[in-house]
């Protein structure tokens, strides 16, 4: 094993043995994985709207934890080459249940192993192969779909362009397997129909380097506005994404409206409070004996598009007012 691989093993056994010493036989233990966010962010208090809305949604269904609940913390880093390792140090200490923070990781989990149930957040391009059908998985992985069709992604650049109809190069920020699978697909068809050029800006991990690097690309090759990838570490790394579009003056498109909240130009998106209220139901079916094989996989069908008025005109832009009234929510 390498060096620091090594040393993320033991750091990742010293927490979950802390965690563990408590768990009696009462007591039932669930191991939640980020793919981003440090694993001491993926709490009720510190992790963003998707993880408090699950840990208050467990607590309000009777889960303490250090009391009836033990939960153990795990992290990728922002580095998809860790998933099989990660992978397979969670499973050989075979929780109750796994969550998952986001998509990218169901493929490597569920490949690993058959038998534990895995809840995850799973955009639609990492569906393919993981069940037999949305209404009923048949096998040890289910949770909530944050894409409600492919066309959602298309959906985001027709929004960009309606709001930046001078926009002849978009930037696509997102991860390699995201561009070369259905959402790259999406994209590159909605670019043909809108006349627009697409500046692939792929990234093969979602650390802040990754994402700095991504931005510097994405200047050279002079796009004009860009469009925001939910794949990956967006979520973890949103301030940065932000703040980096703030800097270089890009307008962009992102795929949570908790970007817009905290500065980004517009977010067309699902309710993810929602989504995550609804992987913590799951877990507690799972606890009580529910297979998750028979468990629907939920899609969510409300998109929300929040614009925020004040980065507009930070940017020097007039959002057409039609688009402003098909708003629902503007920021001002």
């Amino acid at each position: 094993m390498k060096r620091r691989s090594f040393i993320v093993a033991v750091a990742l056994a010293v927490a979950a043995r802390t965690a563990g010493a408590q768990q009696t036989a009462d007591h039932r233990r669930i191991a939640v994985v980020a793919g981003a966010l440090p694993p001491n962010s993926v709490t009720e208090v510190a992790g963003g709207t998707p993880w408090r809305a699950f840990f208050a949604e467990l607590r309000r269904l009777g889960y303490v934890e250090d009391g009836n609940l033990v939960i153990e913390r795990y992290s990728a880093e922002g580095q998809p080459e860790r998933y099989a390792e990660l992978a397979q140090y969670v499973i050989g200490r075979s929780p109750d249940v796994i969550v998952l923070g986001t998509g990218a990781l169901a493929p490597v989990f569920a490949g690993a192993t058959s038998t534990i149930p895995i809840v995850s957040s799973l955009p639609e391009g990492w569906r393919q192969g993981l069940v037999d059908s949305l209404s009923r998985p048949g096998h040890n992985l289910t949770g909530v779909s944050s894409e409600a069709g492919s066309a959602i992604w298309g959906k985001r650049l027709q929004i960009l362009k309606e709001a930046i109809p001078s926009a002849s190069r978009v930037a696509y920020l997102g991860l390699v397997g995201s561009w070369e699978g259905r959402e790259g697909e999406e994209v590159r068809d909605a670019s043909r129909r809108l006349g627009v050029s697409l500046i692939e800006i792929p990234l093969s991990e979602f650390t802040p380097a990754a994402y700095e690097r991504g931005f510097a690309t994405l200047l050279q090759r002079r796009a004009e506005a860009m469009v925001v990838s939910a794949v990956g570490g967006a979520w973890a790394h949103r301030h940065l994404i932000v703040g980096l579009a703030a800097t270089h003056l890009v307008p962009a498109i992102h795929p949570y409206r908790e970007f817009a909240e905290i500065g980004g130009l517009m977010a067309y998106a699902n309710d993810l409070a929602d989504m995550w209220r609804r992987i913590a139901g799951y877990v507690h079916q799972i606890l009580n004996g529910a297979k998750p094989a028979d468990m629907p996989i939920y899609q969510g069908t409300k998109f929300e598009l929040v614009i925020n008025l004040k980065v507009a005109k930070a940017l020097g832009l007039t959002v057409p007012p039609s688009l402003l009234a098909r708003a629902d929510e503007v920021i001002e």
